[in-house]
């Protein structure tokens, strides 16, 4: 399956800013990660939420992780365990820990 135009955008985007940066200096992609993240029906293909999950960024942008995270795990098969690209990072951590309980 297709991953679609909006999670692709995202992927090439990169990680979410962090909120103390986007304090200090706003960035301008902020709004654009938002409009990306609300406008992506769920739920996401397994493929999707590997993309997907290279978007996390060191903090949780606002809520923009969580929304991302909730994302993630409406993909049917996918698991974090499986995911080694941004292994580490806190969030890929928190959802393993939400497929364990």
């Amino acid at each position: 399956m297709a991953v679609r135009k909006e999670v692709e955008e995202l992927g090439k985007m990169g990680p979410l800013p962090s909120e103390e940066e986007s304090i200090e200096n706003p960035s301008p992609h902020l709004e654009r990660y938002q409009q990306l993240l609300s406008s992506i029906g769920k739920p996401v293909t397994d493929e999707e939420a590997t993309v997907l999950a290279g978007v996390f960024g060191v903090d949780d942008c606002f809520g923009l992780a969580w929304t991302l995270a909730h994302l993630i795990e409406t993909a049917p098969h996918w698991s974090a365990e499986e995911y080694e690209g941004n292994s580490g990072n806190e969030w890929i951590e928190k959802l393993r820990d939400r497929e364990t309980e």
